[in-house]
């Protein structure tokens, strides 16, 4: 029997849950298989490959012998820790040589992102002229953060090669509870790495969406931390939260910390869970992934929202 660890965080502490399976191996030669078929290059979704073949791609990536993600156990463990903390986090989830083939990509592109410093509330929302400036609604923090669109990320690339991959869309519905998994329709929004050189960080606010599927990619010399206070709103009821949210923003309520490492999967429900990123310190430019899928087909960002967050529509 092997143990398969699961980082996640409590309330008040760091957990490690271990969870015990028949043993699963990884093809050793899986590597040298896939380049002899002509398939390591090859999108999932465009190659028609099998589920043996993609098994053996995702093996590349995915560390299977902690991360068994087809085992029906393993996912049910996910789904009741994700549920129960609103947080999951996978340690080592992506293997050390495709972290370390993305970072490779992706240093030195920082002058392709696209930057932008704005301040927002924590609702994302445009402000209520009928209420002062000081009204937790109005109150605004400051985001800085540079991003490369899909549209940026090479082809062959594991993250492009782990989004697309069934397995991990079909991991990733059992454990958020969802039936299906879509990416996103517009040309720019379904994989974006996020580069945060020193002294830009993410203000406080809560997700419009339900999920949030991230992954560590370089972590910095200091700051960049991840800080949450779960369950401070109530979106379904219109609950706002706006004692708790002032009182976060003023420094008074102490905050839960959500440690991770490059290479950690990180699944969070932030749309009633306000959160931030701290501002990066150091010379070492914090760089993470996000995967954004929609539970619904053929979804795409606005052409404003678009132009937000990346500065062009296509």
């Amino acid at each position: 029997m092997k143990v398969f660890p699961v980082g996640l965080w409590e309330p008040t502490t760091l957990h490690l849950i271990f969870i015990r399976f028949c043993g699963l191996k990884q093809s050793l030669g899986s590597f040298f298989v896939l380049k002899a078929l002509g398939l390591r290059n090859v999108p999932i979704h465009e190659s028609g490959i099998t589920l043996k073949h993609e098994k053996l791609m995702t093996s590349l990536h995915i560390r299977l012998d902690l991360h068994p993600i087809s085992e029906r156990e393993y996912q049910h463990q996910c789904r009741f820790i994700l549920e129960k903390e609103g947080a999951l986090v996978l340690k080592d989830f992506f293997s050390e040589s495709s972290v370390r083939e993305v970072v490779q990509a992706s240093s030195g592109r920082e002058a392709e992102a696209f930057y932008a410093n704005s301040t927002h509330n924590v609702y994302l929302t445009p402000v209520n002229q009928e209420l002062p400036e000081t009204h937790p609604f109005n109150r605004q923090v400051l985001s800085s953060k540079g991003l490369l669109a899909d549209d940026q990320i090479p082809h062959n690339s594991p993250l492009r090669e782990l989004y697309e991959a069934p397995s991990f869309r079909e991991f990733l519905c059992s454990v958020l509870g969802i039936r299906e998994i879509h990416p996103y329709a517009d040309k720019l929004s379904s994989i974006n790495i996020h580069f945060a050189q020193e002294g830009k960080e993410l203000g406080w606010h809560f997700d419009n969406s339900s999920f949030a599927v991230t992954m560590l990619l370089q972590a910095p010399e200091a700051g960049g931390e991840f800080e949450y206070v779960p369950e401070v709103r109530d979106a379904e009821t219109g609950e706002m939260g706006f004692d708790q949210v002032d009182q976060i923003l003023s420094g008074k309520i102490p905050v839960q910390k959500l440690l991770f490492d490059p290479g950690d999967l990180v699944l969070f429900r932030g749309r009633n869970s306000i959160h931030r990123v701290t501002p990066t310190q150091g010379k070492i430019t914090r760089m993470l992934v996000v995967f954004a899928f929609n539970d619904q087909p053929g979804i795409g960002l606005s052409e404003s929202a678009l132009k937000t967050f990346y500065g062009r529509t296509g």
